[in-house]
């Protein structure tokens, strides 16, 4: 059964990442949407509201994410994990380069492809959003 994430948690989730997704970090100021709170360990999988399993996230990559915790990259055989907010730094495994997000790890490759943080649509907003950063 599905518990509803309180208010109040979801506000200290948000304060916490920098109101940032903590995926492909767009800021929730530059979505039209609301950002939402990702269970890292789905419900379905055992996890629960406590904080340090919640990760602020924009709509698109929380449902590409969906329940999973891991993918494939080259092969069946070859199961990674994906990044995991609470326990890994998005720096040791992510940089961005002209709104790309680049991979430094195969954690990174399998976040990558899984929650499909280059489609074309996504780059265009994030190059756009840098250039008028200046």
């Amino acid at each position: 059964m599905s518990q509803r994430v309180p208010n109040s948690v979801k506000l200290l989730v948000g304060t916490r990442a920098l109101f940032r997704c903590e995926y492909c970090q767009m800021l929730e100021s530059d979505s039209f949407l609301p950002f939402e709170i990702d269970h890292i360990v789905s419900q379905k999988h055992g996890g629960g509201n406590e904080l340090e399993n919640l990760a602020y996230a924009c709509p698109h990559c929380n449902q590409y994410k969906g329940t999973d915790l891991t993918t494939f990259l080259s092969s069946y055989k070859d199961i990674v994990a994906i990044f995991n907010p609470r326990e890994q730094a998005w720096a040791d495994h992510f940089y961005m380069e002209n709104g790309e997000i680049i991979a430094k790890s195969r954690v990174a490759e399998a976040t990558i492809k899984l929650l499909r943080l280059n489609e074309p649509e996504r780059l265009i907003i994030r190059r756009i959003l840098s250039e008028n950063r200046g």
